[in-house]
């Protein structure tokens, strides 16, 4: 990654022109360190940026959070829960759909598992095209169970495809967005009940879900990190000039099926 780095700098510096500027909160000086998950893999997730940070000039921006990638273990045993909830179908006939996709930490640990496809929407198009690196990175070295690709795209916009989908939402958004990705869900599932399930990590907007009609809860809880995810998230987020933000040892969660 530090040698891909160097090389894209000094093919700017061929070609006269600057170098791309990183976002508030990937860089050293801004309290930036990677995440285990990126060393061991290769890629490129780690990163705190301000929702303030990430304006792209559409009308949604000031709903948008911040970006930090999910903690790996944490994803993963929800999706262990969510396999255990009896859902409509095989997870073969199901879409991970990771809805404020970031750099695409989630959409990788997906494609290790056999979905029918991994779709990311991302909403600022600099984490969009480093999450479309990520997943390249991740096909050529063989991790890649399934068909993947992210979509620059406001997600209320987003048309979901056809078959079961599982949604994931990492807190991505405030609640004017949420309701208006429900009321999306409720008119793109009418008349499909089970055929869509939604994992909610960091579950701020929780009260939005319990007031759309449609929805059925099928977990509320705290899920733990591992030692080795705590450790990190608690030294990255301490590392933060600002201290804005906060680590836990859990992630408040819940996963919800779409009952029609």
């Amino acid at each position: 990654m530090k040698a891909d780095r160097v090389e894209l700098g000094q093919s700017f510096l061929r070609r006269g022109k600057k170098r791309p500027r990183l976002l508030p909160g990937l860089t050293v000086g801004d309290g930036f360190m990677r995440h285990p998950f990126d060393v061991a893999n290769g890629v490129r997730t780690s990163g705190l940026v301000a929702g303030r940070y990430l304006k792209t000039g559409h009308r949604h921006d000031r709903h948008g959070t911040a970006y930090y990638a999910v903690a790996p273990s944490v994803l993963q045993a929800l999706l262990r829960r969510w396999r255990r909830s009896r859902p409509v179908a095989p997870i073969e006939d199901f879409t991970f759909i990771d809805i404020g996709a970031g750099m695409g930490r989630a959409l990788l640990l997906a494609a290790e598992m056999p979905f029918r496809a991994v779709v990311g929407v991302e909403l600022h198009p600099t984490l969009a095209r480093i999450a479309r690196r990520n997943l390249a990175a991740w096909r050529a070295a063989g991790r890649s169970r399934t068909a993947t690709r992210t979509v620059c795209r406001d997600a209320a916009e987003f048309k979901f495809p056809a078959g079961p989908c599982l949604v994931f939402l990492f807190n991505p958004f405030a609640a004017p967005v949420m309701r208006r990705l429900l009321r999306k869900i409720a008119m793109s599932f009418a008349g499909r009940p089970g055929q869509l399930d939604l994992i909610y990590v960091n579950n701020e907007q929780e009260s939005v879900l319990e007031q759309q009609a449609g929805f059925r809860r099928l977990y509320l809880g705290q899920v733990m990190r591992s030692r080795s995810d705590a450790i990190a998230d608690h030294a990255i987020l301490a590392n933060q000039p600002d201290g804005e933000y906060t680590s836990a040892n859990h992630e408040d969660c819940s996963i919800w099926r779409w009952a029609g």
